[in-house]
């Protein structure tokens, strides 16, 4: 394996690791054990640190792909509360406002459901990684700022309802780059006249890597182990 000539690797992220943390230790596993200083390592796309799944790591002359990967197709799984909203509109958050679901039903929600699938307008949420004025979303948020995102063109190809109650759904969500599924969860439960965050949230597929064949953290550091590694480039 050359890292330096570039290896795309896919990874099952951890439950409340960010995506940042990833490449930090994948960096650190590679060069212990390339016995090197330095190593060009990025991810093709950020993960919520309460989210899991698949997380394509690029290494060395692969960086170049990243903006590339970027543009693949993703699928997720995600369960949602119904009847309750948190400013993360996630579990970071407490529960800030509850809401009836007495008047949900499951043709209701098929409908609203409809209404997200195509091309729409989508607003980030706060707590979020995107630039404001050159300061991250999140940061200001935690700064107790209430300053609104401007709404983004996204694409939803496909929502699956895979589970209904009153007070729960899970999805199968297959996207464009760029969308939260933080947000269609708040703008689910709105259009459902109810209120709505995630309980959790799976990245199963990003264009052709799908999340059964990812490395955990542990399985790439036994592979790493046997693998024959060359330090040079070809130029």
């Amino acid at each position: 394996m050359n890292f330096l000539a570039g290896q795309i690797l896919v990874f099952d992220k951890p439950y409340r690791m960010t995506s940042f943390q990833l490449v930090k230790h994948v960096r650190w596993l590679l060069t212990r054990r390339m016995g090197i200083k330095r190593l060009k390592v990025g991810h093709a796309g950020t993960l919520d640190p309460l989210a899991t799944g698949v997380e394509i790591i690029c290494t060395g002359r692969a960086t170049k792909r990243i903006e590339e990967l970027q543009q693949h197709t993703k699928e997720y799984v995600a369960e949602l509360r119904l009847g309750a909203t948190t400013p993360s509109y996630d579990l970071e958050h407490p529960v800030d406002a509850t809401f009836a679901t007495e008047h949900i039903t499951e043709e209701m929600v098929r409908q609203v459901l409809h209404t997200f699938e195509g091309p729409i307008m989508q607003e980030p949420p706060l707590f979020s990684a995107c630039n404001i004025d050159g300061h991250r979303a999140y940061k200001l948020a935690r700064k107790g700022s209430d300053v609104r995102l401007q709404p983004k063109p996204v694409r939803i190809d496909e929502i699956e309802l895979q589970e209904f109650r009153p007070d729960y759904l899970r999805l199968r969500v297959v996207c464009g780059k760029g969308t939260y599924i933080r947000a269609l969860a708040r703008d689910i439960g709105q259009a459902l006249q109810s209120g709505a965050h995630l309980l959790s949230l799976r990245r199963t597929r990003v264009g052709d890597y799908r999340v059964e064949n990812c490395f955990s953290t542990e399985s790439f550091e036994k592979w790493l182990a046997q693998q024959t590694i060359e330090t040079e480039l070809d130029d």
